[in-house]
């Protein structure tokens, strides 16, 4: 997965409390059997004023103007802003996924639900805790402030405003490192391929059966 180091982006504002994975990505997108191209079917619902079905042209469907990501201030954001409880509902790897692919680099709330939280660390995605004060005062800067952009310093955990003014964000050392070094769970693994060959190697010298195959 990519490296997470610092990152500026402009601020779309979602405010909505408890927004669910299913809000995140319907459940009739969960069909494929891959893991990318659900950037178009981000919050399908909301976005679009017809009923999303997978494999559609999504450039043909009619858009919601009222939609916080249709609006043309918004276009090209890459740093999401929402209210508490951001990713409740049913567990789906789908939900940062859907927001990964449709440009977002991180979410910023007062909490999460824990799956998602859980989910979007292991993909690459950062979901930062703030407190609801602070997410106030950030919804009220941009809506007063087109072309918002916040800084997000991982190394510092810190979020960085225009004006100098800087929130300070707690992530556990294990999240940071892997987020810093683009470390999913196979990536991980990987760092030791040398040891996993020579282990590997070693093991059929003594069990050379190990090597046979069941015919098909």
């Amino acid at each position: 997965m990519d490296k997470f180091t610092v990152h500026t982006g402009l601020v779309a504002p979602l405010d909505r409390e408890n927004v669910d994975t299913d809000a995140i990505i319907p459940k009739q997108f969960l069909k494929s059997i891959l893991r990318t191209g659900f950037g178009p079917n981000l919050f399908d619902e909301w976005r679009y004023l017809d009923v999303g079905v997978p494999g559609a042209d999504n450039s043909k469907r009619p858009l919601n103007p009222d939609f916080v990501l249709n609006q043309a201030r918004y276009q090209g954001a890459s740093v999401l802003l929402a209210r508490k409880n951001f990713g409740c509902g049913s567990s789906r790897e789908h939900a940062p996924w859907a927001l990964q692919q449709y440009g977002f680099r991180a979410v910023i709330a007062p909490s999460f639900a824990d799956i998602f939280f859980n989910n979007s660390y292991k993909n690459g995605f950062l979901p930062i805790v703030l407190t609801e004060q602070q997410v106030d005062h950030l919804f009220n800067e941009i809506f007063a402030f087109p072309g918002y952009q916040l800084t997000i310093d991982l190394e510092a955990q810190v979020v960085r405003a225009a004006d100098g003014r800087e929130y300070p964000f707690e992530i556990a050392g294990f999240r940071k490192y892997c987020l810093l070094n683009g470390f999913d769970d196979i990536g991980l693994t990987l760092r030791h391929a040398d040891k996993i060959r020579a282990f590997e190697a070693e093991r059929l010298v003594r069990q050379p059966w190990l090597a046979n195959r069941l015919p098909r």
